[in-house]
């Protein structure tokens, strides 16, 4: 397995949605973009939040497992994927890249 780099690269806020149909939240997602994460194969990151994890493991684990080509030519970059979280309010979009460095 691989090493895949996860960089935040695009952070929206959809406050007419928060509004109308979410309850205060005392703790948001706090990741800036430009932020970068390293997934040691398919292990979640130190501090990666668990609801975005969720979202994007999937894709980690084809990456680090030498998956290419997802979605028959989606991406420029073979290895590599752009996946966003699931929240409704605050998506984050993350850039995935395989490293050629090994998994621990």
């Amino acid at each position: 397995m691989k090493k895949v780099k996860i960089t935040v690269m695009k952070k929206a806020r959809y406050d007419d949605l928060i509004e109308k149909y979410e309850n205060p939240l005392e703790h948001e997602c706090e990741v800036e973009l430009g932020d970068v994460f390293i997934a040691n194969g398919w292990e979640k990151p130190e501090d990666f939040c668990s609801s975005a994890w969720d979202s994007i493991s999937p894709f980690v684990l084809a990456l680090s497992s030498g998956g290419e080509d997802l979605y028959d030519g989606w991406m420029k970059d073979k290895k590599s994927a752009m996946i966003s979280c699931n929240d409704g309010f605050r998506p984050v979009s993350f850039y995935l890249e395989a490293m050629d460095e090994d998994a621990d």
